[in-house]
């Protein structure tokens, strides 16, 4: 069965799936919605497990570089409680620290064009999430 993974922002969730061996991690989409509308990212999510069959869906938990659980982190919680509540989808939250950083890295070594990199980055953001949640499994 395949896993879901989610970089949530306040206008955007990049989408990752695994394979049916829960090895690797490719991207998806980005789901654009408009600012703070988390409701309409939560029926997507929703729907988009259930067209995939997906039961566990890995979330990234934005923490501060202290450890400390701000605003957006309240927000991915909230997310996760939301989507529980509506489904019988299981959201396991991440630390997704640096995440952005990474991919932004990644980005730029790799001469991906800037325009590219802004439409991109939130489901490659995904991508690590989901891969470092299926490489700790292991």
């Amino acid at each position: 069965m395949r896993i879901i993974g989610l970089d949530l922002g306040s206008r955007t969730l990049g989408v990752a799936i695994s394979d049916e061996l829960q090895m690797l991690a490719r991207a998806l989409e980005t789901y654009r919605f408009p600012d703070d509308r988390y409701d309409l990212a939560i029926d997507y999510t929703i729907q988009l497990c259930q067209k995939e069959k997906v039961k566990t869906v890995v979330l990234g938990l934005p923490k501060h570089m202290n450890g400390d659980c701000g605003v957006r982190a309240q927000i991915s919680f909230d997310f996760k409680a939301k989507i529980e509540e509506n489904s019988d989808i299981n959201v396991i939250l991440l630390d997704e620290r640096l995440t952005t950083s990474l991919v932004d890295r990644a980005m730029l070594q790799g001469n991906v064009k800037r325009k590219d990199r802004r439409a991109k980055k939130d489901e490659m953001a995904a991508v690590v999430i989901l891969q470092n949640y299926l490489d700790r499994r292991r």
